[in-house]
């Protein structure tokens, strides 16, 4: 009877023992995760202070960095919202058909019929070349002049709307030769070369926006390797002491690496903001300028994807400019 008794205890006590075994196995792997989730927390928390500790230098640095951060990403918007409005005024792209003198307005209602059933002509328009020169004395001042003219010199004109306008004016040359085959036909222009010019223009100052963002970008990586640096050095003795105890380069480096990335979102927010206010404050002057030639063109304003993009990249560039600072003086700082 007590050796079963003794039995069953050992048993027992093995199972405990298996138990407690897979319980700590259980949770082995929950330690380290918790341990370094407290380490970046309390990492994230010391960079943090000191970034409220010195308000006035923080103000400074955001200041230079959304400043950086704000001039290619406004002239990315204004080049992408001017590129928009050139694709509209492209698709309204039409071909206008001038007449030789002799055609009157029964022949040109003929020619546009027949213009109207050509492959690729999508719709045409009728310019009357006395409707036009009635609307031309209304509207120029110069009425009593053009009476005295013993002939109305304005051409009928038909406009020839195309189906597609892909591939700019060398794809419209063919209908253009087309329609100038044709019998009372004096000439043919494609109303498209002004707005190739305009996406010519943008692409090249696109080029130019490209070049200058590789350098503000390097620029910004600087400011910020040396903000870091300095905060490095100011901390150096407390480095040691780190370090004299035990601390690992990666412990120490990582509030450095917080700080930059709070510098980044920091100035990001700031660019974001400051892009907001400038182009509100240039759309006024767009609007007087598009009136002008009767558009009702306006700044759409700063497009919410492209500043969440702007914010995530002022946060990387934040921590790539931390890092190359911190990669090479942490270790350099070695106590004697």
């Amino acid at each position: 009877m007590a050796t079963n008794q003794n039995q069953n205890k050992a048993a027992d006590k093995r199972q405990g023992k298996a138990a407690s075994g897979a319980a700590r196995s259980r949770h082995s792997w929950r330690h380290p995760l918790r341990s370094w989730a407290n380490s970046h927390r309390d990492s994230a928390r010391l960079a943090l202070h000191r970034v409220t500790d010195s308000p006035f230098s923080t103000l400074m640095i955001v200041l230079v960095m959304s400043i950086v951060l704000a001039l290619p990403m406004g002239l990315a918007v204004l080049i992408d919202q001017v590129e928009q409005l050139g694709i509209d005024w492209q698709r309204a792209a039409q071909l206008s058909v001038y007449l030789e003198d002799e055609v009157d307005a029964a022949e040109a209602g003929q020619l546009q019929s027949r213009i109207d059933e050509l492959p690729g002509v999508a719709s045409t328009q009728l310019l009357d070349k006395e409707l036009a020169l009635a609307e031309f004395q209304q509207h120029s001042g110069l009425g009593e002049a053009l009476q005295q003219l013993a002939y109305n010199p304005l051409p009928n004109v038909i406009l020839v709307m195309p189906e597609s306008i892909e591939g700019g004016s060398s794809a419209l040359r063919p209908l253009r030769d087309q329609l100038a085959q044709l019998p009372g036909v004096d000439e043919v222009q494609i109303d498209l070369l002004w707005v190739e010019r305009l996406t010519a223009v943008l692409k090249m100052v696109e080029r130019f926006t490209g070049g200058l963002t590789i350098l503000l970008i390097i620029a910004l990586l600087l400011v910020m390797a040396n903000t870091i640096r300095l905060a490095i050095e100011s901390r150096r003795e407390e480095i040691l002491v780190v370090k004299l105890v035990g601390g690992t380069d990666a412990f120490v480096r990582r509030p450095f690496l917080y700080l930059g990335v709070y510098y980044g979102i920091l100035a990001g927010a700031l660019a974001w903001l400051l892009l907001i206010a400038g182009l509100s404050w240039l759309n006024v002057t767009v609007r007087e300028v598009a009136s002008l030639y009767q558009s009702d063109f306006v700044l759409s304003g700063m497009p919410v994807i492209d500043g969440l993009t702007l914010l995530a990249a002022a946060m990387l560039l934040g921590l790539a400019g931390a890092w190359l600072a911190v990669g090479r003086h942490i270790r350099e700082i070695q106590p004697q």
